[in-house]
């Protein structure tokens, strides 16, 4: 009976490692690309509302504690005309008590021909009043499984008075 325990267990034990032995061998696959967030905050077509409270003009981002979800248009381009790729859709919380940081949890959600369906996943913070903010790319499916990366955000303009940012995001991400 224990011979049978101790070969089963050596048999689990070898495919395993057989396993994981051959994901090993696979090389990652590295992509840049360069992506834009079409940010509204505000108006009848907002894609980012503050969900802690009430929002009666312009969102609280800097209020500790405030919580933010969001649902930009991504597109290839810079102009709000330009072919939409992706969505970014997810939270982002203000986590820094003087509201320097946001803590970012966004799903790019691909809606082109050739990612469609796949996703990226973002997380980790943000520090929101610096010119460029790096994040890092913590997972991926479809076209990105076990991706791993980092993402960098510059805000490239925004116009107060229709609440619209527009926000680079430059990605490299190893993914198999």
């Amino acid at each position: 009976m224990a011979i049978k325990l101790y070969l089963l267990l050596f048999l689990a034990f070898f495919t395993f490692s057989k396993a994981d032995l051959a994901l090993l061998k696979l090389k990652p696959k590295e992509i840049q690309m360069t992506v834009y967030f079409q940010d509204y905050s505000g108006g009848p077509n907002a894609t980012v509302v503050e969900i802690t409270g009430p929002s009666h003009g312009l969102l609280s981002f800097t209020k500790f504690g405030a919580i933010f979800c969001t649902d930009d248009p991504i597109t290839k381009g810079f102009e709000e005309s330009s072919a939409q790729i992706a969505r970014a859709q997810g939270i982002y919380v203000t986590s820094a008590l003087d509201g320097s940081n946001t803590h970012v949890l966004i799903s790019i959600v691909f809606i082109n021909d050739e990612y469609k369906g796949s996703t990226l996943e973002i997380q980790g913070t943000s520090a929101q009043f610096e010119r460029v903010r790096e994040v890092a790319v913590v997972g991926g499916t479809g076209k990105f499984r076990l991706a791993r990366g980092y993402a960098t955000f510059e805000t490239l303009s925004y116009d107060h008075a229709s609440h619209y940012a527009l926000i680079q995001c430059n990605l490299t991400v190893l993914h198999f």
